[in-house]
């Protein structure tokens, strides 16, 4: 999606040529270049290249004006990067032969374009390359496309209050669908990450914080406010949505020589033929699927529920570093829930910079158990900080580990709560690098040691029926304090032993608290 720099570079370059060449009422016989590529031929350094012949008197040849000007202000940007490098198959190899989807007659869809056409500053009109597009989704993508309208739930009001913010369509949330499917890690094979696809260099030009810990480009909302600030910066060149996403995907130089070449039009159809095949397929994508999530009631679909919604969640800023494995312990939320709300943290860790604001992202239930014992929380991450730094022999001893061989259904966190560790530690331990487990596989998990305290007296238990201990709750309880009182018991095996689905207790209520 991303033009190459040097190809950047050399259409600047030739463009300024040309500004020079028309006006001089001569041309030099002879260049001298370095060595580089052109139109597929390598140029030797110091060679000379013979000029052709001006046998069709082309002496004074002029640009188009429009598309000079386009370029004008394109350089007057200053901007060396377009955002995109990459762009899905899908979109690369459309094709547009007729499709056979009986249940959207031609009729019907053009009466839905032109409604919508008339609510969004897209030109979505009616032609034959559309109606294949949407048909072939209708057709084929419809299980992909009711996952993605059940993510869209969450992303889409973020999405829309940054683009609210600089005066962008809304509809360009739609745009998030072709380029990442809501997949804030989405990484393509050349490096571009995120939601809205930005190369390293390009996040860090709009000021996205890519570290060892942090990665902003996978964040939802810094990442589509550096979005909609590229694209206000591109409507500003060329004054039209639609060539405004063309060149934010092949770059507006691109753009500009399909201008050219289609003899100066500017409306996307008419020019479409003389874009990138990727870029000719872009628009039409986005556009489609523009049309079938605003008629998605029409066509029945059915969206998955997503893990949550926007409003049931909140943020706090970090005070201190912490890990999610370690906010999971003390709030009681799954790894997994917490890795979904927080993709930004590359080693699921939050980092504490002076100088820098991380918040973290918590179900609304949650944010009042942290929020009402933040000390707690700190001091646990520290204590855990520095058991860490302590070399590994005098962490674990070898006699201790177990093998373990994953199952169907298992997941790292499911794991972890067992034996009573992290899921970084697992990670760290076995080398993995995501979160993907294959059946059969087999871990090395070295189980938590009891701790012995001898300041603090242990904790009066029962023995039920079942020949399980049992705990009674008492005032100031909470489960993370209880979970804490033994060694190798987590928030998540209380919730699990003791068929609790929320983190509230009552006094005098009995729970198992040993498997």
């Amino acid at each position: 999606m991303h033009y190459k720099l040097n190809t950047l570079l050399i259409f600047c370059s030739l463009v300024t040529i040309g500004f020079s060449q028309t006006k001089t009422d001569t041309i030099v016989s002879t260049i001298k270049v370095g060595d580089s590529t052109i139109d597929g031929k390598t140029i030797n350094k110091g060679k000379i290249i013979p000029a052709e012949p001006d046998t069709l008197n082309i002496k004074n040849l002029k640009d188009l004006p429009e598309a000079a000007e386009l370029d004008q202000k394109w350089l007057e940007e200053l901007y060396s990067n377009a955002l995109y490098d990459t762009i899905y198959k899908s979109v690369t190899e459309l094709t547009y032969e007729p499709v056979d989807y009986p249940e959207l007659s031609t009729d019907t869809l053009k009466a839905r374009l032109a409604r919508l056409n008339a609510r969004t500053p897209f030109n979505v009109e009616y032609n034959p390359s559309l109606e294949s597009v949407i048909k072939r989704y209708l057709k084929h993508r419809r299980t992909s496309l009711e996952r993605l309208m059940g993510l869209s739930h969450f992303y889409f009001p973020m999405f829309e209050a940054e683009f609210d913010n600089y005066n962008i369509p809304l509809e360009m949330k739609y745009l998030s669908i072709v380029e990442s499917a809501l997949k804030p890690k989405a990484r393509s094979r050349v490096g571009a990450t995120g939601l809205w696809q930005f190369m390293f260099a390009t996040g860090k030009e709009y000021d996205l914080d890519v570290s060892s810990y942090v990665d902003e480009r996978s964040d939802p909302i810094s990442s589509t406010s550096a979005a909609a600030k590229y694209l206000s910066r591109l409507y500003k060149i060329f004054g039209d949505w639609d060539l405004a996403l063309a060149a934010y995907n092949s770059g507006p130089g691109n753009v500009n020589k399909a201008i050219r070449r289609s003899g100066g039009y500017k409306n996307y159809w008419n020019i479409r033929p003389n874009l990138p095949r990727e870029t000719a397929g872009y628009v039409p994508a986005f556009l489609a699927t523009m049309y079938i999530f605003e008629y998605a009631e029409e066509h029945g679909f059915k969206p998955e529920r997503p893990p949550f919604q926007l409003i049931q969640t909140d943020t706090v800023h970090v005070k201190q570093m912490i890990t999610l494995d370690q906010v999971a312990e003390t709030t009681g939320v799954n790894i997994e829930e917490l890795q979904f709300l927080n993709p930004s943290y590359k080693l699921d860790i939050i980092p504490k910079i002076e100088g820098k604001t991380y918040v973290l992202r918590l179900p609304r239930e949650a944010i009042g158990v942290f929020t009402s014992n933040e000390e707690k929380i700190y001091a646990f991450a520290k204590a855990e900080f520095d058991k860490r730094e302590k070399p590994l022999p005098q962490l674990f001893n070898a006699d201790a580990k177990v093998r373990y061989r994953v199952r169907s259904g298992d997941y790292l966190g499911k794991i972890a709560r067992r034996y009573g560790v992290r899921v970084s530690q697992i990670k760290r331990w076995n080398g993995l690098r995501s979160n993907n487990l294959k059946i059969g596989q087999r871990l090395t998990i070295y189980p938590r040691k009891p701790v012995v305290n001898t300041q603090v007296s242990k904790p009066k238990t029962s023995v039920s029926a079942s020949g399980r201990k049992t705990y009674k709750v008492k005032s100031g309880d909470s489960l993370w304090s209880i979970a804490q009182k033994f060694s190798g018991v987590s928030v998540q095996n209380l919730k699990d032993w003791n068929d609790i689905s929320g983190n509230k207790l009552k006094i005098g209520m009995t729970l198992i608290v040993s498997e």
